[in-house]
């Protein structure tokens, strides 16, 4: 939609193929169902939260920042509003309203729009010449194309990969893909036990097979039926390539204390509850569905009384508290991802225009690049700015043909 404007209001002739029966539905999910718009960072902190190929996003984010990007939809009428950690969303809460901007803006600029799904590209000479789909398989003449498919996560809203296979019949290397920003996957079955069980203001750091630590951050998670999730974990994702690799995710439980605050801390909480059983005394240390695993780590009966509790077991309860493990086996499918990682190589597009350097008449924009980032608002910036940056180049090569320009 972004690039579709962009390249409208450069005076192109636009037709955008949607394969949705309504635009925009990825979305509705973004942020909770109140899409994180961008984040209103510096272009430092911005790249900095690009794990991977920032350095080919430097030219776009230059040419359409996070500001531009919230001039951009209060321009079009929508309120913005900034919170915790920089990300902004609409004032109202709610992703329809950009939704809703974004296609009367299309409307505006007489983008037409097509409910039809893009089946390949008509190359000739080295050149884009159009598209066929499933509703015109004799093919859409255009003047340019740009495919701003998105990736291959939560694929029920459009996001099926279809971009991929149009890179590949253009001649591009497609990297392969991944989940990123996606809950893990582990076998031990404690996670399971304390299903649905949410931590805060905990300390998680993901440690690779050399020990070496990819990842480090206070803050959120979950406990699932199938292993870890929360804001932590789909950022430690990022850092994690399990087609390389393998990973150990380690909670400190108690970050604020170091060991000796936190044992004087246990000595203080046991000499309270002295008569009370281990199962009670650590009521005030830990959630109740998480006492029984960590009592059973620390190799302490439940019904051992407080003071009981000899002290090599109470070091047992300190160390397992500062450093709670979890072996993980692997993310969970990309379907499940919010954002894909992987995809058309960026050495063989133009980080300027976002056009592919193998065949003239072609860009790509947002996911379906081998381009993600961190949570917060950061992957949605991505899309705004190559889309903006695609639909400028589009238009300056723009020639007025039968069939307009995609």
């Amino acid at each position: 939609m972004m690039a579709a404007i962009s390249a409208a209001r450069a005076g192109a002739q636009v037709l955008l193929l949607e394969p949705n029966e309504k635009v925009g539905r990825k979305l509705y999910i973004t942020g909770k169902g109140r899409c994180n718009v961008t984040n209103h960072c510096s272009q430092e902190e911005l790249m900095a939260a690009i794990p991977r190929n920032g350095k080919f996003l430097y030219s776009a984010l230059s040419r359409f920042s996070a500001q531009d990007t919230m001039d951009f939809f209060e321009d079009l009428g929508v309120r913005l509003k900034e919170e915790r950690g920089n990300r902004v969303f609409p004032a109202s809460d709610k992703a329809a309203d950009i939704i809703d901007a974004l296609f009367f803006e299309l409307r505006r600029q007489g983008v037409e729009l097509r409910q039809d799904r893009v089946t390949g590209l008509q190359i000739r000479d080295g050149a884009v010449v159009g598209v066929t789909t499933r509703a015109c398989p004799q093919g859409i003449a255009a003047a340019w194309v740009i495919v701003a498919t998105g990736g291959a996560s939560y694929p029920r809203t459009g996001s099926t990969g279809d971009g991929y296979q149009l890179a590949r019949q253009a001649g591009h290397e497609v990297v392969p893909i991944r989940g990123s920003l996606v809950p893990l996957e582990s076998p031990d079955p404690c996670c399971a036990q304390m299903q649905g069980l949410a931590l805060r203001n905990v300390e998680l750091q993901v440690k690779n097979r050399k020990n070496k630590v990819a990842y480090q951050e206070m803050g959120e998670m979950l406990f699932t039926h199938f292993g870890l999730s929360g804001p932590l974990v789909l950022s430690a994702s990022a850092h994690m390539n399990f087609q390389r690799d393998s990973y150990t995710v380690h909670i400190d439980l108690k970050p604020a204390l170091d060991e000796g605050k936190l044992d004087a801390r246990l000595v203080r909480d046991f000499t309270d509850r002295a008569n009370q059983n281990m199962g009670n005394a650590l009521g005030g240390l830990l959630p109740q569905s998480m006492i029984p695993v960590v009592a059973r780590r620390a190799g302490i009966p439940l019904d051992t009384k407080a003071h009981d509790l000899r002290r090599e077991q109470r070091r047992s309860l300190l160390e397992t508290l500062k450093d709670f493990t979890i072996q993980v086996s692997g993310p969970r499918p990309v379907e499940e991802a919010i954002v894909t990682a992987g995809g058309v190589k960026v050495g063989e597009v133009d980080p300027k225009t976002m056009a592919s350097k193998k065949v003239q008449g072609l860009s790509f924009a947002g996911e379906v690049l081998d381009v993600d980032a961190y949570t917060g608002g950061f992957n949605l910036q991505i899309a705004w700015a190559t889309g903006w940056v695609a639909g400028q180049a589009a238009a300056e090569h723009y020639e007025k043909k039968d069939g307009g320009a995609e």
